[in-house]
């Protein structure tokens, strides 16, 4: 420090701050946001955090200095969440024999105008119909609006039956069994079918956790609005951290292979991702490319997932950055 210049040692100090408080993000993976909300808090800005050190680390490199050493053993350290948040090249690998699975978002295909566009409706059925899952795990699906998806076998779970508001799976292959893990107190729920494909089932969850009831529109981060987003993002997470806990009890009880995909409404820096994610894979981080954003946002936002059992085969992961909803739709090719 003694060596530095005046500017240098004050951006060593700021170096620092942030190196510290990115290492403290690293716990959130094992601290519930039941015990300490703040972690579950940090985990939101882990990325701003990573570039942030990063650019420190390029900025002591060019000075050649050996400061740089703080924010390259940081980010060492924290290896997990940079493939978590960046994934550099994609897998191709397009089998005919393998499965195509979608989850997609379509909140409730636009049913109350939140989009000022005409037919949007028609025009989710149109790209669903183009990319040809053979299995579709919807969210925020409204059951007065699926005349455009034709599949011989279909789960629908309606939460709320006054709006008919609800999730589905839709698949072209035999569902032998599915259930509905209902959530309570939530809107959001939680359902599965087991599939039947040459002889081989597997189970698939189509999720939603509880929403934050953010607006991308709105900015929660002015000093007017920061302590109600403060008390939402705790109250959400809590309720995440339950949802979270009933799915993996749920998936403990099965010996099928199984898939987990659908809305997390959390980000892959979370506890809640990481106790989800637990013996699976996530299809992003195996054959995707890039940010992977999967929420319309300003920022690169991924909280839609596909999680597969370790025994299946991710050949191809793709996001699809179509309006027609707040969400992107994802799509893996699996083989199993």
């Amino acid at each position: 420090m003694k060596n530095l210049a005046l500017i240098d040692k004050f951006l060593f100090i700021l170096n620092s701050l942030f190196a510290t408080l990115l290492i403290l993000s690293y716990l959130n993976y094992y601290i519930s946001p039941v015990t300490i909300s703040f972690f579950a808090l940090i985990s939101l800005i882990i990325p701003i955090l990573i570039v942030i050190n990063i650019i420190f680390m390029i900025y002591w490199l060019i000075r050649l200095k050996k400061q740089i050493f703080l924010s390259l053993f940081i980010l060492a350290i924290g290896y997990q969440y940079l493939t978590v948040f960046y994934s550099f090249k994609e897998k191709k690998v397009m089998l005919t024999n393998d499965i195509k699975l979608m989850s997609y978002n379509v909140r409730m295909f636009n049913l109350y105008k939140w989009i000022d566009e005409k037919n949007v409706d028609e025009k989710i059925y149109d790209f669903v119909n183009s990319k040809d899952p053979d299995i579709l795990c919807v969210q925020e699906f409204h059951s007065s609006l699926k005349k455009g998806l034709n599949y011989p076998y279909e789960y629908i779970k309606i939460s709320n039956q006054n709006n008919h508001f609800g999730h589905a799976i839709f698949s072209k292959f035999k569902i032998i069994n599915s259930g509905s893990l209902n959530f309570s107190k939530s809107g959001n729920n939680a359902i599965f079918a087991d599939i039947i494909r040459n002889h081989d089932t597997i189970r698939v969850y189509n999720i939603h956790l509880e929403s934050l009831n953010l607006s991308p529109k709105e900015d929660y981060f002015t000093q007017e609005n920061s302590e109600k987003f403060k008390r939402r993002v705790e109250k959400a997470f809590k309720l995440q951290t339950h949802q979270a806990k009933l799915i993996a009890d749920h998936i403990e009880k099965t010996n099928l292979k199984s898939i987990i995909c659908g809305d997390f409404n959390n980000t892959a820096f979370s506890y809640i991702y990481h106790q989800l994610r637990k013996d699976k894979n996530d299809a992003f981080e195996v054959a995707g490319k890039g940010f992977g954003q999967t929420y319309d946002y300003k920022l690169p936002v991924r909280i839609d997932y596909i999680l597969t059992d370790k025994r299946i085969e991710v050949n191809n992961f793709k996001t699809y950055e179509v309006k027609f909803s707040d969400h992107f739709p994802i799509m893996a090719r699996l083989k199993f």
